[in-house]
């Protein structure tokens, strides 16, 4: 189960014909005719996975919703407009937006941002909940806004990017490029980094673009469209991007993962490999979810593949989270799944629900955090 949908819709048919192997309800998360997913396997467990708290905000629909996390405060939201800050499963406040929602909580220690389905962003008091502010941008927004000091930035799902002062919700600035005529319907926000934002484009293209002002910077190129049709050449790049002080690294799908130097912009290495859900990495490896459920990690020096875990086939696998010595991931079965971080081998397993997860687990601390499409907050720690 892969949170995406091809965005022309009138190219449905052509999409059952092309992907062969794959379906529909493979590129739809909503789907009931999914294919049967790979049976749980046994294992010796090594690694304790104990909730810590629950808590429950409400459903998510056909949306994805991701929380946020920030210290000790877990920031929730749902489709029907409830917004949380929950601490150990207590809810420090929670109100209801006025409007459905379409996306997760973006969120720093001072504001908390959600989007509604009509595109109005609308910010609150991260502290006591109160509404500060709400600004209208005309547009469908599938991605948690990106929550930095004085700026909030949201992704459209049309690509665009609007730049919002955080104190009263005025426009900064709105970037708008060019994109290919078909591309994947992605819930992936940006990255705010040093004095810029970084944002995932079709075409196989990684954005760096200026806070202050808007404008690009420069495009990296993670990977090429290819073959003879539209359909084959859709490469888009998925999931946020993953940044330390020296490099930046992103996946697209039907193509590369690739990492590059934060300073000059050159390509360290490139690999070949398609995902729809994204990556993470740490100081030793960049850990991805394959298009086929497959977890992989690569050595982060070189793109050489270090292991793979295809033990998850066609359970809808989330992106990768490195949590310590271990990698989690969620299932569309609402298992998660712990990973040796060295071998690729199960450590630990529990079911935070019996619905989705869908979005991908959050880090907090020592452990980590899930919200089902459901609306069940779990936290978890590892010991």
């Amino acid at each position: 189960m892969k949170p995406f949908l091809l965005r022309a819709v009138p190219l449905v048919a052509a999409i059952a014909l092309a992907t062969g192997c794959s379906s529909l309800s493979a590129l739809n998360p909503f789907a009931s005719s999914a294919p049967k997913p790979a049976p749980l396997v046994d294992f010796k467990p090594t690694v304790r996975i104990v909730p810590v708290w629950e808590a429950n905000i409400g459903k998510a629909g056909n949306y994805v919703f991701q929380p946020a996390v920030v210290g000790d405060a877990v920031f929730a939201a749902a489709r029907n407009g409830d917004v949380a800050r929950f601490e150990n499963g207590q809810a420090v406040w929670r109100t209801r937006a006025a409007g459905e929602l379409s996306a997760g909580v973006g969120a720093d220690s001072a504001l908390a941002a959600v989007v509604t389905v009509d595109g109005k962003v609308i910010a609150f008091d991260a502290q006591t909940g109160k509404e500060r502010w709400r600004s209208a941008i005309g547009a469908e927004v599938l991605a948690p806004p990106a929550v930095s000091g004085d700026v909030v930035v949201v992704r459209t799902s049309d690509h665009r990017l609007f730049a919002l002062n955080s104190g009263d919700g005025s426009r900064r600035w709105v970037y708008t490029r060019s994109n290919p005529s078909l591309a994947l319907r992605s819930h992936a926000g940006v990255v705010i980094e040093g004095g810029v934002v970084l944002a995932g484009f079709p075409g196989g293209k990684l954005g760096v673009i200026s806070l202050a002002n808007g404008g690009a910077i420069t495009e990296l190129t993670v990977t090429a469209p290819r073959g003879a049709t539209e359909l084959e050449r859709v490469a888009d790049v998925v999931g946020t991007p993953v940044t330390t002080r020296r490099e930046v690294c992103a996946v697209a799908y039907q193509g590369r993962a690739a990492c590059f130097d934060a300073g000059n912009g050159n390509a360290l290495w490139s690999r070949e490999i398609s995902s729809s859900v994204g990556m993470d990495r740490d100081t030793r490896f960049a850990v991805i979810t394959d298009d086929r459920d497959a977890v992989n990690a690569l050595d982060v020096y070189s793109g050489a593949s270090a292991w793979k875990q295809d033990g998850l086939a066609r359970r809808g696998v989330t992106r990768p989270l490195l949590v310590g010595d271990n990698v989690v991931v969620g299932d569309a079965q609402g298992f998660v799944h712990v990973l040796a971080r060295d071998s690729g081998a199960f450590a630990a397993r529990d079911r935070a629900d019996s619905s989705a997860i869908v979005a991908a687990p959050r880090a907090q601390g020592t452990g980590f955090v899930v919200q089902s499409l459901d609306g069940r907050v779990t936290a978890y720690e590892l010991r």
